[in-house]
């Protein structure tokens, strides 16, 4: 018996030895060996992006079991197997893969056939021989390997080694979302990579766009968070708002007791605080300019940018914002200074939309610098620059050149004393004749010229947007439509910033809303004084009010710029009759004999260019369209909602050219010789491009011994297409209806409502 267990334990003993060598053989290939996984995402992500291993394995499926296709890694291995990066042998297991298959180690022979389908020859990189093509590929080799990998595979040069400052994870923000990384460089995704140790460390990882491959190395153990916002916590801890996350750290022993909100940079070591350097040195005043690297304060001039400039919404719930949310021509907040630079703004208050700046253009509105600018008013003006003043007395005119030594001191700034009285802009006209301004003026010089700033209260910039974009002899519901849209679109603009490294928000031209080309009226006074303060809210957020002047019978809705219908609900399609009913003309099947007939009478339909045609010779468009030889054909390729062109294809005798979106298909197919006929019979011309992109094109004549062909277009409405139909309203309030319900039918979904009632929020816009 005795004898017996002892041969017992002779045997098991060795077995169990073997099977614990098996063991950690396993685990030492799994530690130091790159699986299959995280060489997928390495090899697919050298070949494209992350969006189209998603979009393929949408549209073509998995290959693994379906409890398993959530896994990160699945649309990486399934787009190598669809295209052929894996050997059939490698993966078809019971004819579906699994997570074991991803989970173990990549063989050299299945990186040798990667490789070779990628570039022949490129295997050699591997420098093995064949009888290791069925061993585990150490991760080190790998990653050595994958740099030549690259040069191959990745001809767009899309995957870079980038260094990181990598402050939180999933570990430590416990509201993120899985394999979110937030970094100096933005948020980014991880999947597969372990990154929670490298918190408060600068690292090394390969990345294309923003998702991470790899990480290579850390490259040190010691940061310093510049320009962070920092605030008292509970129970004796600090918060440090870093980018878009909050860290509660415990209260440094040099830090004060109590810490209300002061910006510093802090210094920390394997993630603790070392060192805290605060920043208390502040100033105040109305922005003028924001530019790349420099800021302009009112008494202050222009200054320095630090090179980690920060924004932080200081009031409500703190948060790290953007200097395009500094608005120029306000004084909403702080700037802290340190070393001669702004470091930080503080913003302390929200915006509210009293003034707006206006870039005053040249007299064709097609610049906006100015060689001089004259201006004269009948109130006294006072000039400042510097620390200067003048006192322009009425009467006088003001005369400012390029090479003007005040202009030396920087930003001119004049004011009239009697705010009820204009100022004249002498150096331009415009449809009025010499326009006079409300408000108060800037000059400053640029290399390109003098640029001329009006800055007036929105209201009274309302009085003269409304004339200048509607006759003020239309109904008076369509006008306070308009005065609505265009105090919703201004609000819109102010925030945007747009113009703020010239100090303004919009200019006065087409490019925003045509401002003063027509002199106010009582009525359009009227209509902005009977909506003041009301706007187009979708929920609680100023819509984009888009208006144009006439439809072709049908709207198109916000797509045509590349926007989303999730981003924009409210731009939908409208048919111009009662019930906004929409007729399915995205072919031309369909729109064709729409276009050129006259459809169902409509609230735009009695006006002269609800329809309109002309004609065009190739020989006119080759002017605009080289490259194709001879042009033989020009058709209407594909639509969208409301029938409106999205694609236009010219076909030549060497190859043909295609024409993509509203703008760039008005301005080829359109000069300023062509001659239209509009619905009235009338005639127009010297326009430069198509009034509209509702259009179809065909060949209506063609002469064979001058090889000249002549196409027709026809088309319907003026404008883009989205929003209001300006003339569209007009019909509307002519047949009773308030400007309320005009707004709601062009706009799906949304109020008319004083901005007063509603929070906005600084990411509204």
């Amino acid at each position: 018996m005795r004898s017996k267990r002892v041969i017992y334990w002779a045997l098991s003993v060795p077995a169990v030895v073997i099977l614990l060598i098996i063991i950690i053989v396993r685990l030492d290939a799994s530690d130091h060996c790159i699986s299959r996984a995280a060489a997928s995402k390495a090899i697919a992500l050298a070949l494209t992006d992350k969006e189209s291993c998603l979009a393929q394995q949408k549209e073509k499926g998995s290959h693994f079991v379906p409890e398993e296709r959530s896994e990160w890694y699945t649309k990486y291995i399934d787009y190598l197997i669809e295209n052929e990066y894996f050997e059939s042998d490698a993966w078809e297991r019971d004819g579906a893969v699994d997570r074991d298959f991803a989970k173990e180690p990549l063989t050299y022979g299945e990186a040798a056939y990667a490789a070779e389908r990628v570039s022949k020859g490129l295997s050699g990189a591997l420098n093995i021989s064949k009888k290791k093509y069925s061993s585990p590929m150490p991760k080190e080799e790998w990653w050595l390997f994958y740099e030549s990998f690259l040069k191959k595979a990745d001809g767009e040069k899309a995957v870079v080694q980038e260094d990181l400052l990598l402050y939180g994870t999933p570990d430590n923000v416990k509201e993120a979302a899985a394999y979110t990384a937030y970094t100096d460089k933005g948020i980014m995704g991880f999947e597969g990579v372990a990154l929670d140790s490298c918190i408060d460390r600068e690292i090394r990882v390969y990345a294309r766009g923003s998702e991470i491959i790899a990480l290579t190395g850390v490259i040190s153990d010691q940061v310093t968070y510049e320009n962070v916002w920092i605030t008292s916590g509970a129970d004796g801890e600090i918060q440090l708002y870093i980018g878009t996350i909050v860290r509660t750290f415990p209260r440094p022993s040099e830090l004060e007791d109590e810490v209300s909100g002061v910006l510093g940079d802090v210094s920390l070591d394997r993630g603790d605080i070392k060192k805290i350097s605060l920043k208390k040195d502040v100033i105040e005043g109305k922005v003028l300019a924001v530019r790349e690297d420099t800021i302009e304060i009112e008494g202050y001039g222009t200054l320095k940018l630090d090179d980690n400039f920060k924004v932080y919404k200081t009031y409500g719930v703190v948060k790290e914002q953007k200097k395009k949310d500094i608005v120029v021509g306000y004084d909403l907040g702080k700037f802290v200074v340190a070393g001669k630079k702004v470091c930080a703004a503080l913003l302390t208050q929200n915006f509210s939309a009293k003034n707006i700046r206006v870039l005053i253009m040249d007299d064709s509105f097609s610049t906006l610098f100015h060689s001089s600018i004259s201006l004269q008013s009948e109130s006294t003006l006072k000039l400042e620059y510097g620390e200067t003043e003048e006192i322009i007395e009425p009467g006088k005119k003001l005369v400012i050149e390029q090479d003007d030594e005040r202009l030396q001191e920087g930003r001119l700034t004049i004011t009239p004393e009697d705010p009820q009285k204009q100022t004249a802009v002498l150096s331009i006209s415009r449809n009025q004749g010499t326009p006079e301004y409300f408000g108060s003026f800037e000059i400053c010089r640029e290399t390109e010229g003098l640029l001329l700033i009006n800055e007036v209260d929105v209201e009274d910039y309302l009085t003269r947007v409304v004339p200048s974009e509607m006759p003020a002899s239309y109904e008076l519901e369509a006008l306070k439509a308009q005065a609505v849209c265009a105090r919703t679109y201004a609000y819109r603009q102010i925030q945007a910033n747009a113009y703020s490294q010239y100090g303004a928000h919009v200019d006065d031209s087409t490019n925003y809303q045509v401002y003063n080309n027509i002199q106010s009226s009582e009525r359009t006074d009227l209509a902005v004084k009977e909506t003041d303060g009301e706007m187009v809210f979708y929920g609680d957020k100023p819509a984009e009010t888009y208006y144009f002047s006439t439809s072709c019978g049908y709207t198109t809705d916000g797509t045509i710029w590349g926007a989303s219908l999730d981003d924009l609900p409210y731009l939908k399609g409208k048919g111009l009759t009662e019930d906004g009913a929409m007729a399915d003309l995205t072919d031309n099947d369909s729109f064709v004999p729409f276009i050129q007939g006259q459809g169902e009478p409509n609230y735009d339909s009695g006006f002269p260019l609800y329809r309109w045609k002309t004609t065009i010779t190739n020989k006119k468009l080759a002017e605009k369209i080289d490259g194709i030889g001879e042009i033989l054909g020009v058709f209407v390729t594909s639509r969208g909602t409301g029938g409106i062109a999205q694609t236009v294809t010219v076909v030549g005798s060497e190859g043909e050219k295609t024409l993509e979106g509203q703008t760039q298909i008005r301005n080829v197919l359109g000069r300023d010789d062509l001659t239209y006929i509009k619905n009235d019979g009338s005639e127009m011309t010297g326009w430069a491009s198509l009034p509209s992109a509702f259009i179809a094109v065909d060949e209506t004549a063609r002469d064979e011994e001058k090889g000249t062909r002549t196409f027709t277009i026809w088309g319907g409405g003026y404008g883009h297409g989205v929003g209001m139909s300006q003339n569209g309203a007009q019909e509307m309030a002519r047949r009773g209806k308030t400007y309320e319900e005009i707004l709601c039918f062009f706009y799906d979904g949304v109020e008319v409502d004083e901005i007063s009632g509603h929070i906005i929020s600084d990411t509204d816009t």
